[in-house]
């Protein structure tokens, strides 16, 4: 417990910035095809810079080939969620059941964004103020992603906001969890490695030609590249996560 009053407060940050994250892609709505590129670009970049890094990095012991396998088992099981609910939606592509898996996953996520933290300053001051600082800077586009995947899938306004506060909470919660539980690192791996897979089908299967959809491709690729531009900076300014 003697890094509460070190982890909250950077908690309640990300807290902040996926709020912050998630009412700007609202006030943006009449832009919403270069902000789901954009999102597109963050989501692949996450799982690209981040997440498996990070897996490969804390999981040596399982073997980079078995981290790999865990991310693939993500991605095709994320692609199987997908599927039974288009099929229980009749074929509907902009299903609301769809969102909520999606916007579940992100929470997800944040959830484990916030225990990361708490258990990077396990480890030392050092590691957890690099963790930190990756974790707020791409909670602002975990925050911009959930409420796009839910707009994008017929939610409305009000749902939006009710998947960004329950996103935003999620990382405080987490923080609040990894000050109870002392877990070793490459217990983590197997976690971060089927989030990525998830954020990878996300983000290639539904964020980005959704992006492209009925829209001029030059403005809307350059807004990907940007995303993903976005998160490999924040990743290397920190050194990863």
């Amino acid at each position: 417990m003697q890094n509460a009053w070190v982890v909250m407060p950077i908690a309640v940050g990300a807290f902040v910035a996926t709020m912050a994250g998630g009412l700007f892609a609202i006030s943006l709505r009449d832009r919403l095809h270069l902000v789901l590129g954009f999102s597109a670009g963050a989501v692949v970049g996450v799982s690209f810079f981040d997440l498996l890094p990070e897996a490969l990095e804390s999981g040596q012991m399982w073997g980079g080939r078995n981290v790999l396998m865990f991310c693939a088992l993500g991605f095709f099981l994320y692609t199987l969620m997908d599927r039974l609910v288009l099929l229980h939606d009749h074929g509907d592509h902009n299903s609301k059941s769809r969102g909520w898996i999606g916007a579940s996953s992100f929470s997800a996520h944040s959830l484990l964004d916030g225990f990361a933290i708490g258990i990077a300053f396990q480890a030392s001051r050092t590691i957890g103020t690099m963790v930190a600082i990756a974790v707020l800077v791409h909670d602002f586009s975990d925050g911009l992603n959930t409420v796009n995947i839910i707009v994008k899938n017929g939610g409305n306004r009000r749902l939006a906001l009710r998947w960004l506060a329950l996103d935003a909470f999620a990382p405080v919660i987490g923080a609040a969890i990894s000050l109870l539980i002392v877990l070793p690192r490459a217990g983590l791996a197997p976690i971060l490695a089927v989030f990525a897979g998830f954020f990878l089908y996300i983000g290639a299967s539904d964020l980005l030609p959704e992006s492209h959809h009925a829209h001029p491709r030059l403005l809307t690729t350059i807004a990907t590249l940007l995303g993903a531009a976005t998160l490999l900076f924040a990743t290397q300014l920190t050194g990863g996560i």
